[in-house]
């Protein structure tokens, strides 16, 4: 089978492996979709906190079940899925407290160890979520929402709260999608104008501040906060300094802080405001079981056109195209590193279902 490999920074094959077999527990997968999380693209640059190298990257994925056994999940052959892809210890202080998507050995497909961009694939069957009918770029979407609800969840985000969301990226969006289900007034911050506008009018967002500016950022938060004197939520979805600073700057006293980006660098900063504003300051890492239904039976809905993530999948020119075969994957993650600035999520199609 083909499957997609990471040798080294800056280095994508497409290189032909043995198809798997499931062992007893597992199904046997045909993948369908896959999306190039910031994680994959850091990766790719060499950027990413937890790569190594060989690397079969992806964890965003929906895909086809060839084989299963007997379950009490109602999983069978044919059906459209997608997966939990964050693999736990289970015997860790975390996991024995049921917080198991911040296990302290956690191993993420595609990061920790080799992930899903392959033609198949096997998964345990507890890890495997029917679609309920979900198209299969939609399931390959449910993933990075998961990331970004469960930074929104962890921020109790409520009805009539301001909420900013700084970084345009997918899960910046996701989370400002997320923000603005539980009924938060969202704003959306970020440097890159086409994936700012595009945010700000394709999903209905309060307002957009171009972040372009260090000394003019709080007078554009001023401007829309007034007497409220900053966000009531703030979420960071890039993982740089700056923008964590951001976020502390913007907030109001008393207000939640959450930290979804993942990045390398050191933070200095004056942590005094955080004692100053009384901030309540969160960490989000990965998702539960529970985000992926709720999310599946939100967009089941059709409440969120998930789709729409995906800016020009048809676009002939590189700097816009966002969808590609499974051929084209170095294609894919070259023009993504390129012009990250003008793409939101960037998808691959490995199959159709049969």
């Amino acid at each position: 089978m083909k499957t997609i490999l990471i040798h080294e920074p800056g280095k994508v094959e497409i290189v032909e492996t043995e198809k798997p077999a499931a062992k007893e527990g597992e199904a046997l997968l045909r993948v369908l979709y896959g999306g190039i999380c910031g994680s994959d693209l850091g990766t790719y640059r060499g950027t990413f906190a937890y790569a190594d190298y060989p690397r079969i990257p992806g964890h965003e994925f929906s895909a086809q079940i060839v084989e299963i056994g007997e379950n009490d999940r109602g999983l069978k052959p044919g059906m459209i899925v997608t997966c939990n892809p964050y693999f736990n210890c289970t015997h860790c202080y975390s996991c024995e407290r049921g917080l198991v998507n911040c296990c302290e050995s956690n191993e993420t497909l595609g990061a920790q160890r080799d992930g899903a961009f392959s033609e198949y694939i096997t998964m345990p069957v507890e890890r495997i979520y029917d679609g309920r009918g979900l198209s299969p770029k939609q399931l390959a979407l449910i993933e990075p929402f998961c990331i970004s609800y469960h930074g929104v969840s962890r921020a109790d985000v409520k009805p009539g709260d301001k909420v900013l969301v700084v970084g345009a990226g997918t899960i910046g969006v996701l989370a400002a999608i997320a923000a603005k289900a539980k009924g938060g007034e969202v704003y959306i911050a970020d440097v890159a104008p086409a994936k700012l506008q595009y945010a700000y009018e394709t999903f209905g967002l309060a307002g957009m501040i171009l972040n372009d500016d260090p000394d003019t950022f709080m007078d554009k938060v001023n401007a829309v906060t007034g007497e409220h004197h900053g966000f009531d939520v703030a979420i960071e979805a890039v993982g740089l300094p700056s923008t964590f600073q951001n976020c502390i700057d913007a907030a109001t006293f008393g207000a939640r802080v959450v930290l979804i980006g993942v990045g390398k660098q050191n933070l200095d900063f004056n942590f005094t405001m955080i004692q100053k504003k009384e901030l309540n300051i969160f960490g989000s890492r990965n998702a539960l079981k529970k985000d992926f239904l709720e999310l599946i039976d939100l967009v089941k809905t059709g409440e969120v056109d998930l789709e729409k993530i995906v800016m020009n999948p048809d676009a002939a020119e590189p700097e816009k195209r966002s969808e590609y075969e499974l051929d084209e994957a170095a294609a894919a993650f070259e023009e993504f590193s390129r012009f990250g600035g003008s793409k939101l999520k960037v998808v691959i199609h490995f199959a159709d279902p049969q």
